[in-house]
């Protein structure tokens, strides 16, 4: 639900140094404990808690800054693959009340076996494929 800027909320407030891209309904900048090198978050303007809150434009500039932001790391960084994600709500790990969206480079090697991605939340529930990899199958 969306509620107005609060001084406490740390994406209300950014410097504007912290901006490595922007227009008018959203802003990117570099993860300050970035998982990967280049992690970027996607952010509305407008204090917005749940992407299921944004309106359409709002939507839709984020994710046209999400285009943008994976151009330039693509330029940068040349990544093999992106994660993407939202930690919508306490109960999904969402640690700042404010939606942001995680755009996460991802490089070969990084992980030994990378396959699952973001089903890694539940350790015991990520590696669906095993029991399906049977020898000479």
């Amino acid at each position: 639900m969306s509620s107005p800027p609060s001084t406490a909320c740390p994406f209300c407030t950014l410097p504007s140094s912290r901006i490595v891209h922007a227009n008018d309904l959203a802003v990117a900048l570099r993860d300050a404990f970035p998982v990967s090198p280049g992690h970027t978050l996607l952010i509305p303007r407008r204090h917005v808690g749940s992407l299921f809150d944004l309106e359409t434009r709002e939507r839709d500039a984020l994710f046209d800054l999400l285009a943008t932001a994976r151009r330039d790391l693509d330029a940068q960084l040349r990544p093999a693959g992106y994660n993407i994600g939202i930690n919508d709500g306490v109960a999904a790990g969402q640690t700042v009340p404010h939606l942001h969206v995680h755009l996460i480079p991802r490089f070969a090697g990084d992980r030994t076996d990378p396959r699952g991605g973001v089903r890694w939340i539940f350790p015991e529930r990520a590696d669906y494929w095993s029991a399906r990899e049977a020898p000479g199958a």
